[in-house]
């Protein structure tokens, strides 16, 4: 069996990367352009740490998406959480990622925590549920943000709070779907952004299957290659997309089958679906409202929906006036476009998301565009 390390030189391999490097350049048709939308974020980062992107072809265009559930927040649902936490109501437990999105004003949770209000870092779902039990005269919050790779840890939560009887937990609900998100992203083509195919999620595509966005390559004709994150992982989807676009196809394919499977994992998928149920809308940050597009909790489990609990309502925060993350999640723009980039807005003084999460498009071009690695490395 192969140890975790070993497993990854194999798709790092520099010998393969040429020979996919060469036989890339020998499927391109001369003079067309061929523009590839990279979903995930993860991929962002891996194209970028491992210097594919100086490598590419100049007719290969690489288009970073939205593919990053911390970004597509709108500010309005983090603004609900911080307004939350700051009324002393609770005790608010987050991933370390949002602590410093700024909401309204800049204000963030960890401006809230450092000013007095209990927000609480913590790891996973577990960590909050032993929150809740440590603490229970106080009202334990959650704040659930994710695609489909963590939606099964909130709604598994949420049952074990249930059998519990922990009245004392609930969760604030911002699970978003991406087949949705790319099928808004077809269906408007705001800013005249054209995507020929896409590079599709690979963690999310774990928990849903592939065959989930079968429909979606069908209906618009475009070509989705679901991918790892390792730089021969990324380069045998962007090869088969080339050659799908080559033929006129518009098809699913797998190309990380050592953890995605056609049907996905359907004892999470059950999960989900016993706990939670789809919204009619939902507010993407740099999408605007897309129908049918993320989750609540179903009438069930109400007891444990903090925006009912507390009767919580969305404010309407706008961006910051300069900031470009919107255009950056639909793909309109890159990082470095942005005029604030690396100078206002740093890791360290965030004005946008897509700065301060691990998986966002500015962060990786700050991260690692300066100085990025080149591909073909050993060890």
């Amino acid at each position: 069996m192969l140890g975790t390390t070993q497993l990854s030189d194999d798709f790092r391999d520099p010998v393969l990367a040429e020979r996919l490097l060469t036989t890339l350049q020998q499927r391109l048709v001369p003079g067309r352009t061929y523009r590839l939308m990279e979903f995930c974020g993860g991929h962002t980062h891996a194209l970028c740490q491992s210097g594919l992107l100086d490598r590419l072809p100049a007719a290969v265009q690489m288009i970073h998406g939205p593919g990053c559930p911390v970004c597509v927040l709108p500010i309005g649902r983090l603004q609900q959480a911080i307004d939350l936490a700051v009324s002393g109501q609770v005790i608010l437990c987050s991933y370390g990622d949002m602590l410093r999105v700024p909401g309204r004003g800049r204000q963030s949770l960890l401006l809230a925590r450092s000013t007095g209000a209990d927000v609480r870092v913590v790891y996973g779902t577990a960590e909050a549920l032993q929150v809740a039990r440590e603490h229970p005269q106080r009202q334990v919050v959650f704040l659930a943000v994710g695609f489909e790779t963590t939606t099964p840890m909130s709604a598994a939560a949420v049952q074990q709070a249930h059998r519990e009887g922990l009245t004392n937990f609930s969760i604030l609900c911002n699970h978003v779907l991406t087949p949705a998100a790319l099928q808004g992203l077809l269906a408007t083509e705001e800013d005249q952004v054209r995507v020929d195919g896409f590079v599709g999620p690979g963690h999310v595509s774990t928990i849903i299957g592939s065959d989930a966005f079968a429909a979606i390559a069908r209906a618009f004709q475009k070509p989705i290659c679901i991918a790892g994150f390792e730089p021969l992982d990324l380069l045998a989807a962007i090869l088969h997309l080339v050659e799908q676009l080559n033929a006129g196809q518009g098809e699913v394919m797998n190309d990380f089958v050592r953890a995605v499977t056609p049907e996905g994992n359907r004892r999470a998928q059950a999960l989900i679906d016993e706990v939670m149920e789809l919204r009619e809308s939902f507010e993407w940050r740099g999408l605007g409202q897309i129908p049918w597009s993320a989750r609540r909790l179903r009438p069930k489990y109400a007891d444990f929906d903090a925006e009912l609990r507390f009767s919580l309502s969305t404010p309407t925060v706008a961006d910051h006036r300069a900031c470009r993350c919107p255009e950056v999640l639909r793909g309109a723009c890159r990082p470095t476009d942005c005029t604030l980039f690396g100078t206002a807005c740093t890791p360290d003084t965030p004005l946008g998301s897509c700065m301060v999460s691990p998986e966002g498009a500015c962060a990786a071009y700050y991260l690692h565009g300066r100085s990025r690695l080149p591909v073909l490395r050993h060890g």
